[in-house]
């Protein structure tokens, strides 16, 4: 039997990371989306089109997402055929990511629907229409999802994965002392020991 995982960065990220995870996906083939915008109806069509493909050549395929990378693969393939999903410090609910960011920023919803977008001082612009399109389109997700988080993630908050975990098929790792971006030696060990145990 076939079997593919799909790998979808976060922001900042590449489809060349897929080649680090191969080590520990033994018996898979491993496909990196590439693209480079971060807004889920320019990309949406992008991620379905591998999804296709990967689709009609293997028995099975897989997911794995890494922070926003999570969102728009739950936007773009909720009603597809995916096996299993293993998301990385996974932005879940994106209405509640923005809403925050707005509360940092102190922007209202009334300001930002005047402005329609707002830069922030923390290097993000806020989206009227993101948000709206965000609330307008909810999403479903039913599949077997692995989750690893970060003790101390800094964009994404444990209650927020917590309600995402308690209302899916879903199970949660969290990593003490982590951070939303797994980037020290410490850090890729321990998401490389758990994906090779839940990939399986």
């Amino acid at each position: 039997m076939k079997k593919v995982i799909l790998y979808i960065h976060g922001k900042g990220g590449s489809y060349l990371e897929a080649e680090q995870y191969k080590k520990n996906c033994l018996g898979f083939d491993i496909i990196g989306i590439d693209y480079n915008d971060y807004i889920p109806w320019i990309v949406q069509n992008q991620i379905q089109s591998v999804y296709d493909k990967a689709n009609e050549r293997y028995d099975y395929v897989y997911l794995i997402a890494n922070s926003i990378g999570a969102y728009l693969a739950m936007h773009t393939l909720q009603n597809c055929d995916i096996e299993k999903a293993l998301f990385i410090s996974p932005v879940l609910d994106m209405e509640r990511l923005i809403l925050d960011m707005m509360s940092w920023a102190n922007v209202s919803e009334k300001e930002l629907c005047e402005k329609r977008e707002i830069p922030t001082d923390f290097g993000e612009t806020l989206s009227w229409k993101y948000l709206c399109f965000v609330r307008e389109n909810p999403i479903t997700w039913n599949v077997p999802t692995e989750i690893l988080y970060a003790e101390n993630d800094n964009l994404v908050s444990h209650q927020t994965v917590n309600e995402f975990v308690s209302s899916h098929n879903a199970h949660l790792t969290v990593m003490k002392n982590g951070e939303h971006w797994f980037h020290t030696d410490e850090q890729i060990a321990f998401l490389d020991n758990w994906m090779k145990k839940t990939i399986r």
